[in-house]
C-alpha cells in the first residue's frame, strides 16, 4: 500500500524553495546547493516513488524552515545542519536520482556559482 504524498504547498512550495536558494546560495556553498538541487530534480521524476517524495519533502522543507537547529546565519556552522538533513535524503533515495537528474542540478546550480570546484560536486555523488 502506498502512501499519500503530501501536497507540496502544505510543507513547503516551490516558489520559497527558490527564493531561498536564490538569497542564500552563496552562503549556503556550492555542496548544499547542489543538495537541494539533486533532491529537487528528484521529486519532479514521475519514476520517483510517493515514499522517496515523501522523504524529500521533508529534507526541503527543513532547509527551507526559518527554524533551524543551527540558526542558518550562524557564521561557519549556519547550514551544517541543512546538509545533514540533505546528505540524508540523498542517501535515502539515492537510486532515484540518475544522469537527467545531476544534469539539471548542474545546470541550475552554475546560474549561481559562475566558478565552483568539480571536486564538490564529486564529493556529494560520492554519498549516492
Amino acid at each position: 500500500m502506498e502512501l499519500p504524498v503530501l501536497p507540496p504547498s502544505k510543507p513547503f512550495r516551490e516558489n520559497q524553495l527558490w527564493n531561498k536558494l536564490k538569497r542564500f546560495a552563496q552562503a549556503a556553498g556550492v555542496k548544499t546547493v547542489y543538495s537541494v538541487l539533486l533532491l529537487f530534480y528528484a521529486f519532479k521524476r514521475k519514476e520517483t516513488p510517493v515514499w522517496a517524495k515523501n522523504i524529500i519533502i521533508g529534507a526541503l522543507a527543513y532547509f527551507i524552515s526559518p527554524i533551524d537547529f543551527i540558526p542558518d546565519l550562524t557564521p561557519i556552522l549556519g547550514y551544517t545542519d541543512d546538509l545533514g538533513v540533505l546528505s540524508f535524503g540523498l542517501v535515502t533515495i539515492s537510486c532515484y536520482i540518475n544522469i537527467d537528474v545531476r544534469k539539471q542540478a548542474r545546470e541550475r546550480l552554475s546560474r549561481w556559482f559562475s566558478q565552483y570546484s568539480e571536486s564538490d560536486l564529486a564529493e556529494v555523488d560520492q554519498r549516492l
